[in-house]
């Protein structure tokens, strides 16, 4: 899929007039609200049950928000599931959180293994500033071994979408913080690859592949 000016892509582009008005219907964000939506609905039974799992593991609030970089560099306030202990909660996101983090509860390292701390973003999603898929969301100046990530070339063009709950980067292999630049030059490849290539067809293997490969299988290690 060929990149489109202005940072789009064709399909992205492809809107249809619905009415005199002159509305338009953007297919990936429709299909964004139909999954956010039932998504929402059919795993509320399993939300509501780690917020109280959250909330019984370690006192402090069940959701964490923190501020990320969306479309066109706009902020907005991610949610998730609280995975550290609250008083070491770090709201800028400098301090990455690593595998065997000590700040992490012990709920909160079952769900960043399986990524389910990840489902309150379904609220993102409707809300408008997520999609389903597309580059992951980075906190302002996010930093990669002292350097700022945004330093690298073309970075910016990855705001040319939403950002995603999940990811081409995520289901290649390259899940989870970043700590040199050699991995950042490499997330941002395939984020720049979304991008330029983006379709319904790429959008849903890659909800398939992370459904399987980064919540089922790593729930059953």
């Amino acid at each position: 899929m060929v990149l489109a000016e202005g940072g789009a892509t064709q399909w992205q582009r492809r809107s249809v007039a619905v009415t005199g008005r002159g509305l338009r219907f953007d297919p990936k964000r429709a299909v964004d609200l139909a999954g956010g939506i039932i998504g929402l609905t059919v795993l509320l039974p399993l939300l509501a049950a780690i917020a109280v799992v959250v909330r019984l593991d370690s006192p402090g609030p069940v959701i964490f928000t923190q501020a990320r970089i969306g479309q066109g560099g706009r902020r907005f306030r991610i949610l998730k599931f609280r995975t550290l202990r609250a008083e070491q909660c770090d709201g800028t996101g400098v301090d990455q959180v690593q595998p065997h983090d000590p700040r992490l509860t012990r709920t909160g390292a079952f769900l960043r293994r399986t990524s389910l701390d990840e489902l309150p973003q379904f609220l993102n999603v409707i809300a408008g500033d997520m999609s389903l898929v597309g580059p992951r969301p980075h906190v302002p100046g996010m930093l990669v071994g002292g350097r700022a990530y945004a330093s690298l070339p073309s970075y910016e063009r990855r705001h040319a979408l939403r950002p995603g709950m999940t990811g081409l980067a995520q289901v290649s292999g390259l899940r989870g913080p970043v700590n040199d630049m050699a991995t950042a030059r490499s997330r941002l490849a395939y984020d720049l690859a979304y991008v330029r290539r983006q379709s319904l067809r790429l959008d849903l293997r890659i909800i398939g592949r992370t459904v399987w490969r980064e919540v089922l299988c790593r729930m059953l290690r």
